[in-house]
Formats: structure tokens, sequence, C-alpha cells
């Protein structure tokens, strides 16, 4: 019987000689470490002698969704004319080339350019070769974001529109799901609502999950923006809060902008770049909430763990970091006082 890997490399053969209108010999296939139900499948093509270095995204067929997939992550078609519209826009993102199909049975699938640069935060924050990267990425963020944010919404798939209140919604139904009394949290999403912002006249294509580590970094700074599943319309805002996350410094807390730089470098480069102006205020409620959701799901991976539903060392090292958040949360909230 072929194992995954052969099998995955005789589909892909198939379906990228079909786009490509050659046959395909594939090379230096890989499954990428992480997305244990999401996979990234690295692999090289040969087409008339010609290398094409290509990514695989796929979703199994005999995977379920998690609870919070199906609340908020977009299907892999989607993702896939998302990037099509945010790469038309300019925007530094893989080149999207072709979906595969059910008669391929690799379940929801798409393959895309494979752009050059890493993803780990402790080697783009202390490691010589990116010692000039590191001057420029947090201006770099702010102006790739602001070129996500301007991106035509009459190219855009069908998505979720999600404001304020719907986060905050989704973060009350996350944590009463846990039937543990949980304070800091509690005081937290009553903050969040009370001064939650106005829904904007105009929605924005939002990333959804714009932080360091997913983006990839060579020597000269951004080469491209990663990992679009939780793209939707709301309020541009939200991504330069989540970026801030302190959780998302990777230790570097007095850089805000992803441990690169600070709030006001990162959002001057979005503004010049065709941002709208930001308004600090907002952002800092943003930047609350970001740190409240990421805390909530620690909280939910220890939960996973400790029900013994999914026993993971991985769940239950990230459920230990929801302490760090609650202590983060305390010093926000006493600067938004």
């Amino acid at each position: 019987m072929p194992s995954e890997t052969e099998n995955v490399a005789r589909v892909l053969a198939a379906a990228t000689g079909r786009h490509f209108g050659a046959p395909a010999v594939i090379e230096r296939l890989s499954r990428q470490s992480g997305g244990a139900s999401r996979q990234t499948w690295s692999f090289d093509a040969l087409i008339r002698g010609e290398r094409h270095a290509l990514i695989l995204r796929r979703d199994p067929p005999t995977r379920g969704k998690t609870d919070r997939e199906r609340a908020v992550a977009i299907d892999r078609a989607t993702e896939f004319r998302v990037l099509q519209a945010a790469h038309a826009a300019g925007v530094k993102s893989p080149e999207p080339l072709f979906e595969l199909t059910e008669e391929d049975a690799l379940g929801e699938a798409y393959v895309m350019r494979r752009i050059g640069g890493i993803a780990i935060a402790r080697k783009l924050l202390r490691d010589a070769p990116y010692e000039t990267a590191r001057g420029r990425i947090a201006s770099q963020l702010g102006e790739i974001l602001a070129r996500i944010h301007a991106t035509d919404p009459a190219t855009l798939p069908a998505l979720p529109r999600r404001e304020a209140a719907d986060h905050i919604a989704e973060l009350r139904r996350s944590l009463d799901a846990l039937g543990q009394p949980q304070p800091v949290f509690e005081l937290a999403l009553t903050w969040l609502d009370r001064r939650k912002p106005a829904p904007l006249d105009r929605p924005v294509l939002v990333h959804g999950d714009y932080r360091t580590g997913n983006y990839l970094v060579d020597e000269a700074g951004v080469t491209t923006i990663l990992d679009w599943e939780l793209a939707h319309l709301g309020d541009p805002v939200e991504d330069l809060g989540w970026l801030c996350v302190k959780s998302w410094r990777f230790g570097a807390i007095d850089k805000p902008a992803g441990g690169f730089g600070s709030r006001e470098e990162l959002w001057s480069a979005y503004e010049r770049a065709g941002g709208g102006k930001v308004d600090p205020v907002r952002a800092h409620w943003w930047e609350v909430f970001g740190t409240a959701h990421w805390g909530i799901i620690c909280l939910n991976q220890a939960w996973k763990h400790l029900s013994g539903s999914i026993r993971s060392m991985e769940h239950a090292s990230i459920g230990r970091r929801a302490v760090e958040t609650e202590v983060d949360l305390l010093q926000l909230l006493k600067q938004g006082a």
C-alpha cells in the first residue's frame, strides 16, 4: 500500500501537469512542521526542464473541524480566492496557481508558489543574518497591511463580516464552555463590551492572524504574508492590534510591533502607505481584545489536554501561557482606565 507521501506525489504530478500543460516530475516533497489537520507540503515540480518551487495547502478529506474552525475559519476554496485578490492587489502574498479537484481525492487543496524566507521568531530576533531586516520589519508590516486593507471588496469571495460585538460574543461562548470561573478574562470582556468601537460603514479585508510567525523574512525584510484562513471583513485596526499583542513579541517586549518596532513606527508606515489614520484609543481596544482572545485560546488548549479529549504536550504548554495573558490584560486595562 503506498504511503501518504507517495500518494500525494502521484496526485501532484497529475494535477501540476494539468495546470502547466506538460508532464511534471515531483521532487523534494516534504510535509512541513505544524498544522496537525491543515497540512502544508513543500515540493519542486520539474516541467520542460524548468524547476518550479511550490507549496500544497491541504485539508485531508477525513479530518474533522475544530469548534473554532467551524466558527471562524474559511474553507480552502475561499482562501484560494482571497489569495488571488490580495496577490492581484499587489500584496506580498504567495501567488495562488490552481486548485485540486474532487477527483484528485486529497481533500480541499490548492497549490501556490513557494517564497523564500523564514518565520522562526527566535532566529529573526537574534541571528546575525537578519540584523538589517530587524530595522525594517515594523515599517514593512505597516505598509503591507495598508495594501491588504485596500484590496477591492468587489474582487473578494463572499466573506463573513465580524464586528467588535461579534468577536466579544464568540469569546464569551468559548469562555462559558469551560464551565469554570475566570475573573481576569471576565473583567476584560466586560471592559471590552462597554468600550467597543462602533462598526465602520465600509469594512475592509482583514487578514485575521497578522502576527510574527505568520510571515516570512529574508536578509532584506518581509518577503510574504502567510496563513490567510481567518480572513474576513471588518475593522482594519483589528490587524494592527493583534500584531502588537505582547505574546507575539517573543521576548522583545519593548518593541510592541511584533518584536521589531514601536506602535508609532507601525502606524506611521501604515498611514504613509495609504491606510487610514490610526486612532490610538481604537488601537488600544483591539490590543486588549487580541490579548484576551489569545488568553482564552490558551485556556481552551489547556482544557482539551486536562479533560483528556486531546492528550498533547503542545496543548498543555500553550495552556500554561494563559497566566501570562492575565498579567498582560491587567496591565493593559490599567493603561486604558
